[in-house]
């Protein structure tokens, strides 16, 4: 059998474990990160790709493609730029975005809010709900299919929702809850 009807080895640029959409469940988004997704795949296809492209072309006229690290390095990226491509593309299909600035003023948690909580221990967290695509620990943005988004949904400021853990359940204390201004 020839090489062209052999699978491509991809074990070094194995597809990245990205969030699962739930079973049914919708891919909501605020509209800053529809736009920080979209921003990245015009990015994709305007500039980076194209660069790319061009610098694969430039390695494949010069000969031998085997040792020629510009050409394998560039088809590996054009590859994982195509992923890239696709993931973004399928995800914007299907997002459906939600303004959290509709919520302003209220007391309850939905999706997009900002919430202080304080745990049984005393430590106090600030977290606000966003999207699957667009959640961020490190920034305090949580996704709203988290154990924590789940525990805080629909609960009103001043209520004690429980967060169930590995470890038993944790009580939480809502202190606030912010949206942005519309």
């Amino acid at each position: 059998m020839s090489k062209a009807f052999t699978k491509e080895s991809e074990s070094d640029d194995e597809e990245p474990e990205f969030a699962a959409l739930p079973p049914g469940g919708k891919n909501y988004i605020t509209p800053a990160g529809f736009a920080r997704l979209k921003a990245e795949l015009l990015e994709l296809i305007d500039n980076e790709r194209p660069r790319i492209v061009e610098i694969v072309h430039w390695a494949a006229s010069n000969g031998d493609r085997s040792e020629n690290g510009d050409y394998l390095y560039g088809k590996k990226r054009l590859r994982e730029i195509d992923r890239r491509i696709r993931f973004l593309t399928k995800r914007l299909e299907i997002a459906q975005v939600s303004d959290p600035a509709i919520h302003h003023g209220s007391e309850q948690v939905f999706f997009g809010a900002t919430v202080d909580y304080v745990q049984a221990n005393g430590q106090r967290q600030t977290v606000t709900i966003v999207g699957i695509d667009e959640a961020d620990s490190l920034a305090g943005q949580i996704s709203w299919v988290s154990p924590v988004a789940r525990a805080l949904l629909k609960a009103h400021v001043g209520d004690e929702v429980a967060l169930r853990t590995p470890g038993g359940s944790v009580m939480l204390e809502l202190l606030q809850v912010s949206y942005p201004a519309p």
